[in-house]
């Protein structure tokens, strides 16, 4: 197995924002740790990490992120307290954070952007290839983007970013693809990429969702990144790099996602994501589904 086809075993979480769109809530506590439903939004990221296999996980933090650190961190005297009342049910659930991969830790001590906290990586992924899975994004398991796109990175090599297609009017919120199809129905091949477009110059709907596969010549190519928009080290330009020269690090291919996705990173997405995965738990979901249907008859 060629390097540039090297199979993926680590995957990188950034985690070191701000979260200023959920002040106050995120003054004191990070904004990866607000729950959706009954576990914090960070859990579902390294599970779906896990499940796919990827086992050795590193998070890039900053100022007041111990929250993650103890959350996936063994709690002797709470489990204590749970054996001693034999409530086994919450004590696998306290255990399950702490058992689903070998996490370390890195602090990004200057917030110069995304791409500047995948190169905080580097260190600790040395010349491996390596998975960027971003805490905003929240994919249901039953849909498995990362396995989809893993299986495309080891027939084609380089890099695969996750792609979903936006209504053409919100494609100034994302990084944005330019692609063209291949023999297979959701993948394509990705010729340029554009951070956050203005509608009319968007080279596509294509919108590149928090799930990217990297080869690590991105490293080299993010050293040589200058600034780009907001003042950031942008991860979108170091990808127009490796997709514009292949000889680098091998093609950029997307994975066109259609599946199930949930986004924690807006307030309303926040909430709707909460209400879609209560009503579809089988121990919260038929109270929950009757009681949202009073509720809407009753008051909308």
């Amino acid at each position: 197995m060629t390097p540039s086809h090297a199979r993926i075993s680590k995957a990188v979480i950034p985690a070191a924002g701000l979260g200023t769109r959920f002040l106050p809530a995120t003054k004191a506590t990070p904004k990866e740790m607000l729950p959706v439903v009954d576990k914090p939004a960070i859990q579902y990221v390294v599970e779906e990490a896990s499940a796919a296999g990827l086992t050795d996980v590193l998070m890039v933090t900053g100022r007041n992120k111990r929250p993650l650190e103890d959350h996936f961190d063994r709690n002797y005297e709470l489990e204590e307290a749970l054996r001693r009342k034999g409530d086994g049910s919450r004590l696998a659930k306290v255990q399950e954070s702490s058992d689903l991969a070998t996490i370390h830790y890195v602090r990004q001590g200057d917030p110069k952007g995304l791409g500047h906290a995948v190169l905080c990586a580097a260190p600790h992924v040395g010349d491996e290839p390596f998975a960027v899975l971003l805490g905003d994004d929240l994919i249901d398991p039953r849909d498995p983007l990362l396995r989809r796109m893993i299986e495309v990175r080891e027939e084609h090599g380089g890099s695969v970013i996750g792609l979903m297609e936006v209504d053409p009017g919100s494609i100034h919120l994302y990084g944005c693809a330019a692609a063209t199809p291949t023999a297979d129905d959701d993948v394509v091949a990705v010729s340029d990429l554009v951070e956050k477009p203005e509608p009319a110059e968007a080279p596509s709907n294509l919108a590149i969702i928090g799930r990217y596969l990297l080869d690590p010549a991105v490293f080299e190519v993010l050293r040589k990144t200058t600034p780009g928009r907001g003042g950031e080290i942008q991860l979108t330009d170091a990808l127009q790099e490796l997709a514009a020269h292949p000889e680098l690090g091998g093609p950029v291919h997307g994975v066109v996602f259609k599946g199930r996705r949930y986004d924690t990173g807006d307030r309303g997405d926040y909430l709707r994501a909460i209400v879609r995965l209560a009503c579809e738990r089988e121990d919260l979901g038929p109270d929950f589904r009757a009681w949202l249907r009073s509720y809407v008859t009753e008051e909308m």
